[in-house]
C-alpha cells in the first residue's frame, strides 16, 4: 500500500497497525521515500517456511540427535 506522508500523519495508528500484516510505502512528493515494515515479518517467514520439515512422530531429541549427526 503507498500513502502520501500527510495521509500517514494523519492516521498514525492504522497505519501501524496495518503495518503488521503489509508493507506500507510512504511517498513525499509523489516519490516513495519510507517502506514501513513488520519488524518480526522475517522471523515468522523462516518460521512458517520450517512447518512440516519434521515429522510429527519424531520427538524433539530424536531430531536433535539426527541433526548432530549430519543426516
Amino acid at each position: 500500500m503507498t500513502i502520501t506522508a500527510t495521509e500517514f500523519k494523519l492516521n498514525l495508528g492504522k497505519y501501524l497497525a496495518l503495518a503488521e500484516t503489509e508493507d506500507i510505502f510512504i511517498s513525499r512528493n509523489g516519490r516513495v521515500t519510507v517502506k514501513l515494515v513488520n519488524n518480526n515479518q522475517d522471523r515468522v517467514e523462516a518460521m512458517e517456511s520450517l512447518f512440516g520439515c519434521i515429522p510429527a512422530d519424531i520427538t524433539q531429541e530424536e531430531a536433535r540427535e539426527e541433526r548432530l549427526r549430519g543426516i
